[in-house]
């Protein structure tokens, strides 16, 4: 059994991107198990922390290293990705030399309410996961726009062909990781 962290770009709740989160891990992929990794409660990244780091830094890193692949769903923030999972990104590559996402293998998903999808948060993440040395899957491309219009009252993906759209990513991703 292989396990895929599931990273949420959003700490607001009842967020798109946990709605969307929620879709993808409430479909059972033969051989994978989903976990969420919860960036909400990290401490602000701090170089002065490399030496003797917080409980909540140690533990983000052990569940970081437990995983064998990497989602990340993201909203998008003035064109880039969230500042908390910038936060979560920083502290688990830290302290120098001791990366935790290097090698693992990745997958972005972006939405928005508006009509660019998170085309810019997903272009900097992907840069920024490059950089990290996580091997992100190239094809399909997630942008998920007016996500308000795919989700029901109750704030579940109700939209079928996103559905169907997310369930062939989320193959395709299992294809990508089983690469590894």
């Amino acid at each position: 059994m292989k396990t895929i962290g599931i990273v949420v770009g959003s700490i607001r709740k009842g967020s798109f991107s946990q709605s969307v989160a929620d879709y993808i891990a409430s479909k059972p992929v033969e051989g994978f198990e989903f976990k969420f990794i919860d960036i909400a409660n990290l401490p602000l990244y701090n170089q002065d922390y490399d030496e003797n780091s917080p409980e909540a830094y140690v533990a983000f890193r052990n569940e970081v290293k437990a995983v064998d692949a990497v989602l990340f769903v993201t909203p998008e923030h003035n064109r880039s990705f969230s500042a908390a999972l910038k936060n979560a990104l920083d502290v688990a590559s830290r302290p120098y030399g001791q990366n935790v996402w290097s090698g693992k293998p990745a997958a972005v998903v972006s939405q928005s309410p508006g009509a660019i999808s998170g085309f810019g948060a997903y272009h900097h993440l992907k840069q920024v996961l490059g950089f990290l040395n996580l091997f992100v899957l190239p094809q399909p491309e997630v942008y998920l726009g007016n996500i308000m219009n795919s989700l029901d009252e109750n704030g579940k993906l109700s939209n079928e062909n996103v559905q169907s759209f997310l369930d062939s990513f989320v193959g395709s991703f299992v294809q990508w990781i089983n690469k590894f």
